[in-house]
């Protein structure tokens, strides 16, 4: 062991002869490393709080007046099964239009047990267009082609139906009625299937629901246009002094309000690592600006997912369409983009967009990607395709595709924010001293406000049903 470390020795001691420099290991002591600020993997692009307006609230809520609209109960429906046998849960019947207003959960019960379950396999047809309509189809499980007749006698789709979706609604309060279209399913498909002599019935014996239907028929009377909007009289075209109509526009009379909801955390730091530690970068600082960067995350993910203002809860369910097929193709985007004016962008899950990109490839089509904010992303149409990576991917490897209109002027999707808040860091996020505990450490309370309204229903819309894999 002695005559190792000689020789180690020596082999220093020569290679220090014949150094000409100063050594690494040396000019250290002398200097810093150069070294990066604090990284964070869970930072993103964040692309939804980049694109969307921000409107400022300075009373902590913001009031969305809009017209008045006559249409009720157009959601979607709750079922239950015990084993392969499936029920509507009775108080969602109150989904449908008709029965939006019923208080009775026995009048309610007694309709959901005149149900009959069905089952379709694909390409099996469940109604043929012209034939009598004769039964209200509630989908359990499964996809649903609505297949009218074009103005050339050829067939065209109308639209897809999926999961908590009903057709046929009207034969409830219509008299004669026929189907306008063939409803065809695509996938293997459960349905409740309610006779139209059941619900006859049970409104004969309840006096309470004879008298709500007709009252509900009275609405459906008076004018609207295709929006559901209470109409205004107008006259156009007329010549000479004819008697013009009186109108007023109605308003909704309990208009929505979205107050501004909070994400909080409590950052501590202790004062000895404040105080000591500080070259040649702030500890607070750095603590400070990756808590920030957390919050910011979790407010895109509330503004997409929370139950009460996010974005894919709050989709007018008229505009939640499904894709025709499995993955997103060019026809799916081109439905969406159909359905409302001056869409902005899309936001969609990365994967969504590399799914879409793979049936892009397949039919020959190579859309140019889009200057947006600087930046070149994806595009259809000239519509931007942002990534957002806080939409949800279901266990069936599926997830939804959202488009949007945006901004106050243009009655579309807005974020909503308070600046000018005490102790303010960034707009609408402020950080306030909370003092020093008895074990030296720091408290600095870091507090986010936040919301998003849609003005308009048609200012958002929604690709459901998008699947991912190859």
């Amino acid at each position: 062991m002695t005559s190792s470390l000689k020789s180690s020795e020596s082999r220093e001691e020569h290679q220090h002869h014949k150094r000409q420099s100063l050594s690494t290991a040396a000019a250290r002591n002398l200097t810093h490393t150069t070294k990066s600020v604090p990284q964070m993997q869970e930072i993103s692009s964040r692309w939804l709080l980049r694109a969307l307006p921000w409107v400022e609230v300075s009373g902590g809520t913001y009031r969305v007046n809009r017209r008045m609209t006559y249409r009720l109960g157009d959601g979607r429906l709750t079922f239950i099964n015990t084993g392969a046998s499936v029920q509507v849960v009775p108080v969602e019947l109150r989904e449908l239009a008709v029965l939006a207003q019923v208080e009775d959960e026995e009048v309610l019960r007694a309709i959901a047990d005149r149900f009959v379950q069905q089952e379709y396999q694909p390409g099996q047809v469940i109604v043929e267009f012209g034939s009598v309509a004769d039964n209200l189809y509630l989908i359990a499980h499964g996809k649903v082609d609505k297949i009218g007749v074009g103005a050339y006698g050829d067939p065209v789709s109308l639209g897809v139906l999926a999961d908590g979706e009903k057709f046929g609604e009207k034969i409830l309060v219509a008299d004669d009625p026929i189907w306008e279209y063939t409803a065809k399913a695509m996938t293997a498909v459960t349905i409740l299937a309610l006779p139209r002599a059941a619900f006859a019935e049970i409104t004969s014996r309840s006096e309470a629901l004879r008298e709500h239907v007709e009252r509900f028929r009275d609405k459906a009377r008076r004018p609207q246009n295709k929006h559901g909007e209470a109409a205004i009289a107008v006259t156009a075209g007329h010549r000479g002094e004819p008697q013009l109509p009186g109108t007023y526009v109605d308003y909704e009379l309990a208009p929505r309000e979205y107050e501004l909801s909070v994400a909080q955390t409590v950052l501590r730091i202790h004062t000895r690592v404040a105080d000591l530690y500080n070259e040649p970068m702030n500890q607070l600082e750095q603590q400070l600006r990756l808590t920030v960067e957390a919050l910011r995350e979790r407010q895109e993910y509330e503004m997409v997912n929370n139950p009460e203002f996010g974005l894919l809860h709050n989709a007018d369910l008229r505009q939640r369409i499904h894709t025709r097929g499995g993955p997103p193709t060019p026809d799916d985007f081109d439905e969406l983009l159909s359905m409302r004016r001056s869409t902005r962008f899309f936001l969609a899950h990365p994967q969504a967009i590399a799914a879409f990109g793979r049936e892009c490839t397949k039919r020959g089509i190579y859309p140019p990607p889009v200057e947006f904010h600087g930046h070149t992303v994806p595009g259809w149409r000239g519509v931007p395709i942002l990534p957002c990576g806080k939409i949800p991917v279901t266990d069936t490897h599926t997830t939804s595709i959202l488009a949007m209109r945006v901004g106050e002027d243009d009655q579309g999707v807005i974020g909503l924010h308070q600046t000018g808040l005490p102790d303010e860091y960034q707009p609408g996020l402020n950080v306030r001293f909370m003092g020093i505990s008895e074990q030296a450490i720091m408290s600095y309370l870091v507090s986010a406000y936040y919301s998003a309204a849609v003005l308009v229903p048609d200012a958002l819309g929604v690709l459901d049903h998008v699947e991912l894999s190859h």
